[in-house]
Formats: structure tokens, sequence, C-alpha cells
């Protein structure tokens, strides 16, 4: 986005970050994780491309987006593109590869030699606490090879996890595994599409994750043993949106309203619906009220929509600054400083904790500028 679009909108701009920032800022900071198949041709270019457009972390898969008959051409032009990349001397997103096997991970990074650098990290699909180990062993071997830092991001996604009988094990065993390795787990991803697989369900584009009970009932009780607030969470983002052209839809057009949509120019709601992203906004913002941060995408066309309902709102920022203040550390209730709401000290404190967070990484927007006329900014801009 050019300076003066920033300054226009942003009561507080977002920081600079990179791949040597430190955990917690990247696990905020990863946004909407843009997902593409590792045997793409010009796979460089696609990423210098997204990179342009704002996409700050890519997955570079060699799992499910691919055929089982091109792993081998897969990892061989991994190789090729991240030396293309390494040659060009730019900035690029954080880099994750998606593998199979555990094997793949030092391998991977043995073969990319000098490259690796732009590496962050690994993808752990069908994470359990038995077939999880081998993974992280496995990143670890490959980061004292490969002397740099490398991240894990697992998973949740194996019948397991979905099935009532076996979930509270399943959960158990996750939380003692990535406990264990917690220096190196980045972020959790939720693998919801494999949840409605194991059912023969498909939501809709007029339909959210949240409202396929059985998903909603697993993302509830993922967030409950891995997502709390006293130091034992992790960050855990949204499910997959995987729709991307308009389509036909069964219900009418929803945009969720807020106090910065009143009075707005018309023509900035239109701008929503022509891109048929009501459904993603819901979801986005059921993502957040669920305890989710960031997003898996399939298409590029989704990650202006991830940033822009990240950027945090005047109003957030104002209470959440409110709660933090010193001399609140005993405790209390106050009125909010925009008289609309009750902000109670210690109850709210890990809410505002996270907010300042998404706040640093993501910016504060101005007092009368909310996520509408960020997403019409960046559709123009």
């Amino acid at each position: 986005m050019p300076p003066a679009a920033r300054a226009r909108l942003f009561h507080q701009e977002p920081c600079d970050f990179g791949a040597d920032s430190a955990a917690r800022t990247l696990a905020a900071a990863l946004g909407a994780t843009l997902y593409s198949p590792a045997t793409r041709p010009k796979l460089a270019d696609d990423v210098l491309k997204q990179a342009a457009r704002g996409v700050v972390s890519m997955v570079l898969c060699l799992e499910d987006s691919i055929d089982d008959a091109e792993v081998v051409d897969g990892e061989a032009n991994l190789v090729r593109q991240f030396a293309d990349l390494d040659a060009r001397g730019v900035e690029v997103p954080l880099l994750f590869i998606r593998v199979r096997t555990p094997e793949q991970i030092p391998d991977l990074v043995r073969r990319l030699g000098p490259s690796g650098r732009l590496l962050s990290g690994f993808v752990l699909p069908k994470f359990t606490d038995e077939r999880g180990v081998p993974f992280l062993e496995a990143i670890v071997t490959a980061e004292a090879a490969g002397g740099r830092r490398l991240f894990a991001m697992p998973v949740l996604e194996s019948p397991e996890l979905l099935h009532l009988e076996t979930r509270t094990e399943a959960l158990t065993g996750i939380a003692r595994t990535v406990d264990k390795y917690r220096d190196r787990v980045l972020a959790l991803r939720l693998g919801v599409t494999d949840f409605c697989s194991a059912y023969g369900l498909r939501r809709s584009p007029d339909m959210t994750a949240y409202d396929v009970r059985i998903v909603t009932s697993v993302i509830a009780d993922v967030v409950n043993v891995l997502g709390r607030s006293d130091g034992t969470g992790f960050t855990i983002t949204g499910p997959v949106w995987e729709y991307f052209r308009s389509q036909e839809r069964m219900f009418k057009p929803q945009l969720r309203r807020s106090p910065f949509l009143e009075g707005r120019a018309e023509e900035l709601r239109t701008t929503l619906i022509e891109h048929d992203l009501d459904g993603l906004l819901r979801e986005i913002e059921l993502d957040r009220a669920n305890g989710l941060m960031g997003k898996t995408c399939i298409h590029p066309s989704h990650v202006l929509p991830v940033h822009a309902l990240s950027v945090v709102s005047h109003e957030e920022f104002s209470d959440a600054q409110d709660i933090l203040r010193p001399e609140r550390g005993g405790g209390g209730v106050l009125r909010s400083a925009y008289t609309n709401k009750m902000n109670e000290v210690k109850p709210h404190r890990a809410w505002a904790e996270r907010t300042l967070l998404r706040a640093e990484v993501f910016g504060v927007a101005k007092e009368d500028i909310g996520f509408v006329e960020l997403l019409a900014a960046g559709l123009t801009d």
C-alpha cells in the first residue's frame, strides 16, 4: 500500500518484521498463509508476485495438493526454485514446506544448501502425539545441520481428533508433544477440510465452518486445550476458505455491519458483494471470536480480506490500552472511552494483550476507518 494511503488509514502503522523476528511476533503476523503446490514451474516468480501483493507467509506443498507420483519432481522443483530466489537477493515471505514424511525434512534442508536460508520451517500433516514426534525430531536434526532456526506448524486434521471417543486422548497427547517442543512450534493449523471429509460434508460458500456443528465442536475443543491464554497455549490459525469465484448463492449476500459502516458510501458495500467476499468475511470474524488468529488460504484473492480484518480498530486499541495501564494492575471496572461498554481489567487483560500484539503487526485503523475502507483501499491502491 502506498505511504500516502497508509497515512490516511492508520492511527498506528504495522511494524516491520522478518524471518529473524521473535517467534511471538511471527506467530501473530502469519496472517493469510497462502498455500501453493510445490510443482509449479515458475514458483519463484509466484512467490515474489504474491509478496508484492502483501502476502507475508506461504506454504509450498508436497502433500495433498499434488499427486503421489509428483513428489520426487516436486522436491527437485523446490530445490531449483529456492536457488532461483536466493540468486535474486530479494526479500521473500516466510516460506514453509509442507512435507509428507519426517525423512523429507533433513533431506530437503541438505539439498537446499545455502538457499535454505530462505526457509522458515515445515508444515507437518495429520499431526498426532505418535506421528508428530518423528517430524519434530527431524526438524531438530535439520536445524542443527543447517545452522538456522526452523519452525514447525503442525496441522490438526486426523480422525483421532475428530472422533468423539478418541478426541480427549488425542488432544492430551498433542498438547504433551507440542509443549515438549514449544520453542519449535510457531502455530497450530486446523485441517477442517479433512474433518468434513470424514463425514462426506462440504460447506457451501454461504456457510462458514462454524455452521457445520461437528467442525465447530472440534475447533472449540482444540482451543480449549491448546489455545489457553495462561502461557500454555499456542497460536491456532483459522481454517481454509475453499471458494474464490462468484457463483449462485442460496442466501442474500450479508455484510457484517459495524459502527464504521454507518454513513459509509454505498459503493463500499457494493465492492464487497461484487468480490463475493461476504461469507469469507463472516468466517474471519468468527475465527477471531473463537480464539483463532490468521487463516489458511488457497487463493490470492483471500489475502486482502484476511489482512484488512486483522487490523485493530481504534476502539479496540483504546479499550486494550485502558485495560493495560499500569495503574489498573489491581483490577476494577472502567467505562470505555467510547462510552459504550464496561472494561473489566482482570477478565479482559488477556484479550487486551492479544489485541495489542495484533496491533503491533497489523496496525491500528484511524478512528473513522473500518475494514470496509481498508479493503476498498487495497482493491484500488
